[in-house]
Order: structure tokens, then C-alpha cells, then sequence
């Protein structure tokens, strides 16, 4: 008797949304493509923002937008809300969006599906898949704050920016790395050649003293 074939979930291939919107930070997604194009096993789907392709220039240089198209499997443009990761029906894992500016997080938030990142970033929610939205702004202001709580009420998962100092980074570069493996991280992959470095402690100080004594 054969035996009956996988379930069709594990037959579907790794499949990420990587999102750029306009915020500082543009280097940050590049690097999420980069680590997904070295894992060799996941098809990335690449959309970005008219801001997020000025900001790319600005931060990165001038070739930073070909890199990015380069490393994609497939690119949407930002104004085809007609594209397959439009759709629910579309199979994939998630979804990352690196930078997100506060424009796109409220956009999501309030439902304002007026463009294709802002779409496949409702299109993971509805669907209860992992999306990572990369919050990069600073000071924040009441909405700002009323916005993410209402993604993460919805399912997303808010991630700023922020540097794991006690690892100790040597340089800016290190910094980007670990924010971008983080991210990849927190989508659930089983990716372990590209998995984040993780905290392994440290001996305890010979004058601790305990919260519960």
C-alpha cells in the first residue's frame, strides 16, 4: 500500500514577503535579503515604496536598489495590488517589512490598503501568518503608540531596531546583521545556517543578591 502523501503545507516552498517602506533604516532590509538569498531555501518576494527606493540611495549608494532586485526571487511593483501576494490564496510564510515607517504601521493598522506592501501586510493578518514590522521612528507620539498596540492586537509582531549592546557588536555592520536576523528569526523559520546569535549568559556576580530572599 502507498503511503499517503505529505500534507500540501509541507510540499509548499518557503516563501517571504520582504517589504521596504520609506523609513531610515534601508540597509536593514537590504541585509533581510541577503540572509534569505544565503539560507538558499526560501523564494522572496521584494516590494518597495517610492520613498523606500530614494531612501536606499541615500543610505546605502547609489547601486543599493539594483542589489535588492537582485537578490528578490520576484519583484511587485508597489502600485500592482493585482499581484500574487495580494491574495490570501497565495502561499507563503510571512511576511517582513524593513524599515517600516510610521506612514505604512498606521496604513496597516487603520486599514488603508492603498498600495501593494500595505495590501500583503493586511493580506498576512487576515490569514493569521507572521508579519514583522521593523518600527523605525523615534520619539514616539500617542498614535504612533496607539497604532502599534492596535497591529500587535491584530497579530503582527512590532520589532524595533534596537542593538543586542550585551553581544557586544564590532562595528555598524554586526549591528545591521543581528537586527536583520532577528527579524528573519521571529517569522519561524527553521533556518539554522543563518539563525541570529543568540545570549549563552554569563557566570553569575559573586554579590548577586536575589529578588526572592
Amino acid at each position: 500500500m502507498n503511503p499517503l502523501p505529505p500534507p500540501a503545507a509541507s510540499r509548499r516552498p518557503l516563501r517571504v514577503i520582504v517589504g521596504l517602506s520609506g523609513a531610515s533604516g534601508a540597509a536593514i532590509g537590504l541585509r533581510v535579503l541577503e540572509r534569505l538569498a544565503d539560507s538558499g531555501r526560501v523564494e522572496t518576494h521584494l516590494v518597495i515604496s517610492r520613498a523606500a527606493e530614494r531612501t536606499l540611495a541615500t543610505e546605502v549608494g547609489p547601486d543599493a536598489l539594483a542589489r535588492a532586485l537582485a537578490l528578490a526571487n520576484v519583484h511587485h511593483d508597489h502600485c500592482d495590488i493585482g499581484a500574487s501576494i495580494a491574495s490570501g490564496s497565495f502561499p507563503v510564510t510571512g511576511m517582513i517589512v524593513a524599515p517600516c515607517s510610521m506612514h505604512t504601521l498606521c496604513a496597516i493598522a487603520y486599514g488603508q490598503l492603498d498600495n501593494l506592501l500595505v495590501r500583503a501586510a493586511d493580506v498576512q493578518l487576515k490569514e493569521r501568518r507572521r508579519l514583522v514590522l521593523i518600527a523605525r521612528e523615534s520619539p514616539l507620539h500617542l498614535g504612533h503608540l496607539r497604532a502599534m498596540a492596535q497591529v500587535t492586537e491584530y497579530g503582527a509582531i512590532v520589532a524595533p531596531p534596537v542593538p543586542a549592546f550585551y553581544l557586544r557588536p564590532p562595528d555598524i555592520a554586526a549591528i545591521i546583521d543581528q537586527i536583520a536576523l532577528r527579524a528573519i528569526g521571529l517569522l519561524g523559520l527553521a533556518l539554522d545556517e543563518i539563525a541570529p546569535l543568540a545570549w549563552e549568559g554569563e557566570p553569575a556576580l559573586e554579590n548577586c543578591i536575589s529578588t526572592d530572599a
